[in-house]
C-alpha cells in the first residue's frame, strides 16, 4: 500500500505548531517558517529589517527642501547662479547714525549760583554768535560788580595824584586790587569793567551761531554752577558713526572719502578716524565720518547708509552674494543651495563684510555651488508653509 506523503507532512506541521504553543520556546515567525517549510528571515534582503525604519527617521530629520523646475522658478521670480570667487569691489556699506559734532557743541551754564530772571532763546531757535540767551541774578555777582567798581575808582584816584602825592606802595596795591577784581569778574563771565549796575544781573550770550537743541529750566529757578541751561549746536557740520566688522576697519584710512545716503540723497563726507576698540557684544568697530550738513538735512539720531572706499585686500577674490540672497531661518543666516537633482535646501553660512550691495560669504558654501541669488524669501515662504503642514514644498 502506497501512502501519500503530503497529508503526512501537513500533520507533522500541525503537530509542531501544537507543541510550540504549549512550550512557548519558538517565536511566531519561526512557527510561520515551520508551517511554510522555510526560514522567514531568508526573505529579507541583506542589510534590511529595522534599517528602513531608521532611514525613514533620518529622512524626517533632514533639512527640508524645495523642488521646482526651471519654468516654476522663473514664474516665481527665483534666479539661481553659480558661485565664483570674484573681487566684489572696493566700496563697503554699513549702517550709520548721525551725531552732533562735539567740536561744534556748547553747553550754556553759569559759573556762579544764580536765579533765572529772563529767557531770551527757546528750544529749536537758531541764534547768532553773541545773541543773549538768558539773564540771571546772583548775590555773588553783585559783590563782584561792586568790588570792581570800587577798585577802578581807587585806581583812577591814585593814578591822578601821581607818585609825588601817593607812595609807590599804595599805587601798587591799587593796581593789584583792580586787576584782581577784573579777573574775578571774568571768572563769573562778566565784563571786566566797573561801568554799569551792581544789581547782580548778568546775561549769558551765545558763544557761536547754532541751534538750541536742549532747554531744561524755568524762569525763577536757582541754577548751580555747571548746570546746563541750553545745549547749543552748530549743525553746519555733523558726525556719522558707521559700524563695520572689525576685520574691514584696517583697510580704511583717515581722510578717505565716504558717502552718506539719507532719504535717497547722497552726501559726501570724510573719514575722521576709526575706533581702535571692537565691541565685545557685536564684534563691530566704529568709523567716524565728518559731513558738511548743507540745507540742514541731517540731524542727531538719524539713521543713514554709509558707503566707504576701501583699500588693502579689497581686490582679493572672495565669494560674495547679493545681500538680499541671505535670509534668517531658525536663528541662522542661510543661503539656498540647489543640488544636482534640482532640490533646493537651506545652508547655514558665516558672512563677512558688506561691500556695496553684496555680502562676503566666509564659510558654508564653495565656489561652483548653485545658490538662489533672487527670490530667497519666496523659497523661505514655501519651506515654512511645508513645515506648518499646509502643503508640500515641491
Amino acid at each position: 500500500m502506497t501512502l501519500n506523503p503530503i497529508p503526512l507532512l501537513a500533520q507533522a506541521a500541525a503537530l509542531a505548531l501544537l507543541l510550540t504553543a504549549c512550550s512557548g520556546e519558538v517565536t511566531a515567525p519561526e512557527a510561520r517558517a515551520a508551517a511554510h517549510g522555510k526560514d522567514e528571515h531568508a526573505e529579507e534582503p541583506h542589510g534590511q529589517g529595522a534599517a528602513p525604519e531608521a532611514g525613514h527617521a533620518d529622512a524626517e530629520e533632514a533639512a527640508p527642501t524645495v523642488t521646482m523646475d526651471d519654468d516654476a522658478l522663473k514664474a516665481a521670480g527665483i534666479r539661481i547662479a553659480v558661485l565664483v570667487a570674484t573681487s566684489p569691489g572696493e566700496q563697503l556699506r554699513a549702517p550709520g547714525e548721525v551725531l552732533d559734532s562735539a567740536y561744534g557743541t556748547t553747553l550754556i551754564t553759569p559759573r556762579v549760583a544764580a536765579l533765572v530772571v529772563r529767557r531770551h532763546a527757546r528750544l529749536g531757535d537758531e541764534v547768532r554768535a553773541g545773541a543773549p540767551l538768558a539773564t540771571l541774578a546772583s548775590v555773588d555777582v553783585s559783590d563782584a560788580q561792586a568790588e570792581l567798581r570800587i577798585a577802578e575808582q581807587e585806581w583812577r584816584r591814585v593814578s591822578a595824584l601821581g607818585r609825588e602825592a601817593v607812595a609807590g606802595r599804595r599805587i601798587s596795591e591799587a593796581r593789584i586790587a583792580v586787576d584782581r577784581a577784573r579777573a574775578k569778574a571774568r571768572a563769573y563771565g562778566l565784563p571786566d569793567t566797573g561801568h554799569g549796575s551792581v544789581d547782580g544781573r548778568f546775561t549769558l550770550p551765545a558763544p557761536h551761531a547754532g541751534r538750541i537743541t536742549e532747554d531744561d529750566f524755568v524762569v525763577g529757578e536757582r541754577i548751580e554752577p555747571g548746570r546746563a541751561l541750553y545745549r547749543l549746536v552748530d549743525e553746519s557740520v555733523v558726525w556719522v558713526d558707521a559700524r563695520l566688522p572689525s576685520g574691514t576697519v584696517p583697510r580704511l584710512t583717515a581722510g578717505s572719502a565716504a558717502t552718506i545716503v539719507a532719504d535717497g540723497r547722497r552726501i559726501p563726507g570724510t573719514v575722521l578716524r576709526a575706533a581702535h576698540r571692537t565691541s565685545e557684544a557685536t564684534r563691530n568697530a566704529v568709523v567716524r565720518i565728518e559731513v558738511a550738513n548743507e540745507d540742514d538735512r541731517l540731524h542727531g539720531g538719524d539713521f543713514v547708509d554709509v558707503y566707504l572706499g576701501a583699500g588693502g585686500d579689497a581686490a582679493t577674490p572672495r565669494l560674495a552674494v547679493p545681500s538680499t540672497a541671505l535670509v534668517q531661518l531658525q536663528g541662522d543666516t542661510v543661503l539656498f543651495r540647489r543640488d544636482a537633482h534640482g532640490a533646493i535646501a537651506p545652508v547655514p553660512v558665516r558672512t563677512g563684510a558688506v561691500i556695496g550691495e553684496q555680502t562676503v560669504v566666509e564659510e558654508g558654501v564653495n565656489a561652483g555651488d548653485a545658490v538662489v541669488v533672487e527670490g530667497a524669501f519666496a523659497i523661505k515662504a514655501r519651506l515654512l508653509k511645508a513645515q506648518l503642514g499646509e502643503g508640500h514644498a515641491h
